[in-house]
């Protein structure tokens, strides 16, 4: 069982930078892949980024790819998103997952294969 608590979300002005941040319960959060995801109101979840469980390898949506950055930290338990360059069609309720399975980009960019979830924590970019 992982229990999964996001942070790091508010208020900012296009072109700003938010740092959200994962935290993770259980001894074996070394052995998950971890992506983001977000849905913004009336739309459907999205994938953001993932990174698989040893931290070599990244994926990102192209709408994020070169502005956002996806790092985890195994000894803290917590998976980072970067987020620079934010603009406006960013806002949206961002969560973070986690899964054993196989850490192929199709696997990961699918919210029906991850296992666990967090809440979320929303992020709001003005124009």
């Amino acid at each position: 069982q992982v229990q999964l608590v996001e942070s790091g979300g508010g208020l900012v002005q296009a072109g700003g930078s938010l740092r959200l941040s994962c935290a993770a319960s259980g001894r074996t959060f070394s052995s998950y892949s971890m992506g983001w995801f977000r849905q913004a109101p009336g739309k459907e979840r999205e994938f953001v980024s993932a990174i698989t469980w040893t931290g070599t390898t990244t994926y990102y949506a192209n709408s994020v790819k070169g502005r956002f950055t996806i790092s985890r930290d195994n000894a803290k338990n917590t998976v980072y998103l970067q987020m620079n360059s934010l603009k406006p069609e960013d806002t949206a309720v961002y969560c973070c997952a986690a899964t054993q399975k196989s850490g192929t980009l199709i696997t990961l960019a699918t919210p029906a294969a991850m296992d666990y979830w967090g809440k979320g924590t929303l992020v709001t970019v003005s124009s």
